[in-house]
């Protein structure tokens, strides 16, 4: 059972901050984690009153506040335009409509969380994430540093030239996803992002001779082996460490293809 003593909204970062130097102190996202937990706070910080619930869009970015729900992110006609469409898909097996419009972004990210799809499509992005006292730093730096108190005000998404395709595994529908996968280029540059392994999503870099190899079969069987190869995988109750590395090499592959007739046009 979740207890918590005392009920703050905040009403500016500045005392959010401050009351989360306490580890007998949380944020609250949309608690849909956070609730099903067995923990005791002395104070849970709100952060639903500090306008950090909008995504914006300007000719060089999107800004996506921490308390953007997912259900926001999915309809997102600028975001999904951007993405091809990878943004909506990269969320819509996550459990149902009722979670996704309350689970937020930002809980999503500050979790860095092993099963989570929104870390692995963003990392396949140009994005930096801002935080309260650690100012503006890449998400894959981000993802890699352990808990701390500091606060995710919100994500920043570079219009760097951008395709995108995002695809997951789940053993049952809207069930957590035993591999993700989200494959990019990003000015030319590919990139993969291996989630759910089931540690933190990892993300490697393609070669440069990757596009030329996605368009024979051949060329992406070796593309997705050598990229899994530079990933590690684990066990749990889900999937063994074997069967992840298969099925990460499977979605990898079937991602490369995709990217390749998308993009060819047919």
């Amino acid at each position: 059972m979740l207890k918590i003593k005392n009920y703050v909204k905040a009403e500016s970062l500045e005392q959010a901050y401050e009351l989360n130097q306490k580890k007998s102190t949380c944020i609250l996202g949309g608690m849909l984690w956070l609730k099903m937990s067995s923990r005791s706070f002395q104070t849970a910080v709100d952060l639903s009153g500090l306008g950090l619930d909008q995504i914006e869009e300007t000719e060089e970015e999107f800004s996506i506040g921490a308390m953007v729900t997912l259900r926001q992110m999915e309809k997102h006609e600028g975001l999904n335009r951007f993405s091809d469409n990878a943004a909506a898909e990269s969320v819509k097996s996550i459990v149902g409509v009722q979670f996704r419009n309350l689970a937020t972004v930002g809980g999503s990210i500050f979790g860095r969380f092993g099963f989570s799809d929104v870390l692995t499509f963003f990392l396949a992005l140009d994005t930096y994430v801002e935080l309260y006292h650690g100012g503006i730093i890449p998400l894959e730096q981000f993802a890699k540093q352990p808990y701390d108190r500091d606060i995710l005000i919100r994500l920043i998404v570079k219009k760097t030239k951008a395709d995108c395709v995002y695809l997951s595994y789940r053993n049952t529908k809207t069930d957590f996803p035993v591999v993700t996968c989200a494959i990019s280029s990003l000015d030319g540059k590919g990139c993969a992002v291996i989630g759910a392994r089931p540690g933190r999503a990892q993300r490697t870099e393609l070669p440069d001779a990757w596009r030329e190899m996605i368009t024979q079969e051949e060329g992406r069987e070796k593309l997705a082996e050598q990229t899994a190869a530079r990933m590690t995988f684990g066990s749990n109750m889900r999937a063994s460490a074997q069967y992840r590395e298969q099925l990460a090499k499977v979605l990898l592959k079937r991602g490369l293809k995709q990217f390749a007739e998308e993009r060819s046009g047919n």
